[in-house]
């Protein structure tokens, strides 16, 4: 457990709530839905611009990506190839219809095309993984201050929440966009200086242009994949294929970023405001992943642990495998010295042979920390076990005494033993860059972090729960009513959406586990339905045939082909995007192809 200096106190909460408190000040009284929704349709493309990427550089963000760089190089940077060619079609394809029919949600325009039901399904399939990255987002930024200030995750994700919640239930859409602007500025500026900082930390004889090639050296700087292999998630045609189709349905369809540029003051506002996005994001996430992989390389000077979480490792230690990893440690340490000194070699003498021998040690050290994760797993393996002898026993115990009790008392110690051993996780790349801020970064940098990393958390997460709370009140509640509300009728219910939607985030982020790596996890979540919700767009757009009926039922049956395909891995993650629009397409042509026979068979 790290603790923070007065002056880093200092600076993250007076970043964080000045943030806060400009936003509810900024938007406070907004009483009709077109000031509430859409933000009274006055802002500008760089406002626009800014808040796009604000909502999508979550903490996630931060902190898995810097991870993924330093576990596995610059490759992710191929995800991101697609974006600008979905910017340009989305300009040219979806703002002008959007603004034409001046729409307050993506899903009216799918009722004006087809009916209700369509636009009901695809608003529900909208609430559903929105509302599950909503919970992943809030619990990013919790693992960080459990790190810092060893409180339970639980309570962290509450706090952050509720702050997020405040500012949000005052000034909907404005008040996300207001604050945005704020939190991006933190942002770049924080990022910017932990570069400046880590390069200052590498030994003075390495260079820059060394740092960069140690990295090349141990496969960092593996920037493009041309290959078709399925089994490699990131590569430039997964990128520019499946990622075109995953950025065109979240920028397109998504409301938590339609929301954003539906509230541009015109058209070629809002065009101006996602073009700049397309532009910068690419070098964005560049820098970004370049970050990770310059604390990879501060890290062949400066010894890394073999775990980057210490509860684990502590639970390890306690265990009868600590021999085992003390050992491990110790060939960790020699490793270490010979990367190091081989690394100061490299640095001042390009030699293939040196390069060879670093990548060689590097595919060791990855041995090895994958040893370790195996220790630890049979660690938590072993108390579960002793703890499950110890609960049964108590179990029996209880049973034998009075068996009326015994359904509660079981309930009660299964829980107990799911618990035994909860804290002690064994995947800690989205722990990397939190702890090398705590342990290396001077005092006030530090609260300027973790300020730039629970800002980039708020502004994501006040931007979906405001996407969720508009979609629930204006396509479901709004729509289904009976009688015609007033204005101050349905802001009042798009606040009280607002909190619910706010406390499920809360909810779900309490029952979140790190699974393999929380930047894949958003986007696996988002790429099982992006598909399909994308594929009933493209249908309303450019096939006027196609009925309601065949993209309802096309929808349904796409849905659980896709999750089924998930679940036994058919593809990487982002080629389900394709799958699951092509899918939908398809089997509504067929559909609406069979109804049509039919209805002339029976006309005959």
């Amino acid at each position: 457990m790290q603790t923070l200096s007065w002056i880093d106190w200092i600076v993250l909460l007076a970043t964080l709530l000045t943030i806060v408190a400009y936003g509810t000040w900024k938007t406070r009284g907004r009483k009709t839905a077109q000031d509430y929704i859409k933000g009274g349709n006055t802002s500008k493309w760089w406002t626009i611009g800014l808040s796009v990427m604000a909502t999508q550089a979550s903490a996630i963000t931060f902190l898995s990506t810097t991870g993924q760089a330093y576990t596995d190089g610059m490759g992710f940077v191929q995800f991101y190839f697609g974006l600008p060619i979905a910017m340009i079609i989305i300009c040219l394809v979806f703002i002008p219809i959007y603004h034409r029919l001046k729409v307050y949600t993506a899903y009216e325009f799918l009722e004006n095309r087809f009916d209700l039901k369509t636009r009901s399904l695809t608003a529900t399939l909208f609430l559903i993984q929105r509302g599950l990255a909503a919970g992943i987002t809030i619990f990013a930024p919790a693992i960080i201050l459990s790190v810092v200030l060893g409180w339970p995750i639980v309570y962290l994700n509450i706090a952050i929440g509720i702050l997020v919640i405040i500012y949000t239930v005052s000034g909907g859409t404005k008040a996300v966009m207001v604050t945005q602007k704020q939190q991006m500025f933190v942002i770049f500026s924080g990022m910017l200086a932990a570069l400046f900082i880590i390069l200052d930390l590498i030994p003075d004889e390495v260079s820059f242009t060394n740092a960069l090639d140690l990295a090349g050296a141990s496969g960092r700087m593996e920037i493009l994949d041309f290959s078709f292999d399925l089994e490699n998630r990131y590569t430039v045609w997964s990128g520019l294929i499946g990622g075109t189709f995953l950025a065109l349905s979240y920028f397109g369809t998504d409301q938590s970023q339609v929301q954003r540029y539906l509230s541009g003051k015109s058209m070629k506002e809002m065009q101006m405001g996602l073009i700049f996005n397309g532009l910068l994001k690419v070098p964005m996430q560049f820098f970004i992943l370049l970050v990770g992989v310059m604390v990879f390389v501060f890290y062949q000077f400066n010894q890394a642990p073999l775990n980057f979480i210490d509860t684990s490792i502590e639970s390890v230690l306690a265990s009868e495998y600590s021999e085992e990893y003390q050992n491990l440690q110790k060939q960790h340490h020699t490793l270490f010295n010979e990367k190091k000194a081989l690394s100061l070699q490299l640095s001042k003498n390009q030699n293939n042979k040196l390069k060879h021998d670093l990548f060689i040690l590097d595919s060791i050290e990855k041995t090895q920390r994958l040893e370790s994760k195996y220790l630890i797993k049979r660690a938590i393996d072993t108390i579960y076990a002793q703890n499950f002898d110890r609960l049964k026993s108590e179990l029996l115990a209880i049973t034998n005494k009075n068996s009326n009790t015994y359904k509660e008392k079981e309930a009660a110690l299964n829980t107990l033993y799911r618990e035994a051993a909860k804290d002690t996780k064994t995947n800690d790349r989205d722990y990397m860059f939190i702890t090398f801020i705590l342990k290396y970064l001077p005092k006030g940098l530090i609260g300027l972090l973790l300020a730039v990393i629970l800002s980039a958390a708020m502004s994501s997460t006040a931007s979906e729960i405001n996407a969720l709370a508009t979609i629930t009140s204006i396509d479901l509640y709004g729509r289904n009513l009976k009688e015609e509300k007033d204005e101050k009728h349905m802001v009042k219910v798009t606040k009280l959406f607002t909190l619910l939607w706010g406390m499920i985030a809360i909810t779900i982020a309490c029952f979140a586990n790190l699974a393999e790596n929380l930047i894949q996890l958003v986007n696996i979540i988002g790429s099982i339905f992006y598909g399909n919700v994308l594929g009933i767009f493209l249908l309303a757009f450019f096939f006027k045939f196609i009925k309601a009926n065949a993209v309802f039922i096309a929808a349904l049956i796409t849905q659980a082909i896709v999750i089924t395909g998930w679940w036994l891995d058919w593809m990487p993650y982002l080629w389900l995007n394709l799958f699951g629009c092509l899918l939908v397409i398809l089997i509504a042509f067929i559909i609406q192809i069979a109804q049509k026979n039919n209805d002339e068979v029976g006309t005959e």
